[in-house]
């Protein structure tokens, strides 16, 4: 059986500065644009100005930190990651300035060919993503070939990272322009988050995904935070761990993990595949339910496997490991 506990090799290393810092500026950045959304009245696309760039610090800031969290885990190519990092941090930093740049003017920031300036800025935006997608790939390489001293932990972290590429990797599919767009001659708008129904109807409270289309924002979401849900999972097996024997078996904790990767990659392509189909996500027809229905099931019975692991052991009494 393996220890309970989270292990991850620190050696002393602090995190990442710039990310820290980039992820400190986001936060700021979050309550200024808070406060925009509350006072300032201007709309664009239907929703409040100010609402896309408070989204994006939130997003950024979280996403800086988990980053800044898993490079001094790396052992090997430890310098090679501090330089990820650091590309990492300044092209969120580039995006993040466009984005609040283009609220502050009223102009669209994503999919927008309106002039040279706008379509110049979307350009350094896509190219900065971009960036930072191969930069997240390369970690994800690097921790795929580290060896970490529990396993659990380890395939939540390297499970993680991977889903939450694909996630991001559910953006690049939004810049794809669409036909009607092709057949102006010169688009002003190139691309868009909705599919089957303009950018901009009615969506969901806060998130602002189309209520009456697809949006492919869903499974850009819920895949990029597979960075946090994963390593989270792991930590509480482990600290359900204290109480339940079975969980104290790193085989067992390994395959609820393996299962509850699945389980999110299958979740991820599922409000992907919806999206496509020009399907809202509150609103699944038969063959979406069916979907679901069957990766819940597949989810239920690989639970059932992973416990089967560690079918010996007893509920530990209150108070064992106290």
């Amino acid at each position: 059986m393996g220890s309970t506990a989270i292990h991850y090799p620190l050696k002393g290393a602090a995190m990442h500065r710039p990310l820290i810092a980039v992820a400190g500026l986001m936060a700021a950045l979050t309550l200024a644009t808070l406060i925009g959304v509350l006072v300032d009245d201007r709309t664009l696309l239907g929703a409040p100005i100010w609402l896309k760039p408070l989204k994006f610090s939130i997003s950024i800031a979280i996403y800086a930190t988990t980053i800044a969290w898993l490079l001094p885990r790396l052992e090997r190519r430890p310098r090679l990651g501090w330089w990820l990092g650091t590309v990492i941090a300044g092209t969120m930093l580039v995006e993040m300035v466009i984005i609040a740049g283009q609220a502050a003017r009223g102009h669209q920031s994503h999919f927008n060919n309106r002039t040279p300036l706008d379509a110049t800025l979307y350009s350094i935006m896509g190219a900065t993503i971009a960036i930072a997608w191969v930069a997240t790939l390369i970690i994800a390489v690097l921790l795929l070939m580290q060896r970490m001293p529990d396993r659990a932990d380890a395939l939540a972290v390297r499970f993680g990272i991977l889903v939450a590429l694909a996630g991001m990797g559910v953006g690049f599919l939004m810049t794809i322009p669409s036909a009607a767009q092709l057949a102006t001659g010169h688009p002003t708008i190139v691309g868009a988050h909705a599919v089957g129904v303009p950018d901009g109807g009615p969506g969901l409270p806060l998130l602002g995904w189309s209520t009456t289309g697809g949006d492919l924002r869903a499974g850009h979401f819920i895949g990029m935070h597979a960075l946090q849900a994963l390593p989270l999972f792991a930590f509480a097996l482990a600290l359900a761990g204290r109480r339940i024997a079975r969980l104290r078996d790193e085989r067992v904790r390994a395959r609820l993990i393996g299962v509850f990767g699945l389980l999110y990659a299958g979740l991820t392509a599922l409000v992907t595949w919806q999206a496509l189909r020009g399907q809202p996500l509150v609103r699944p027809d038969a063959v979406t339910l069916s979907a679901a229905a069957a990766l819940l099931l597949l989810a239920v019975a690989g639970a059932a496997w992973a416990g089967s692991a560690g079918a010996k052991a007893t509920v530990a009494p209150a108070g064992a490991l106290a």
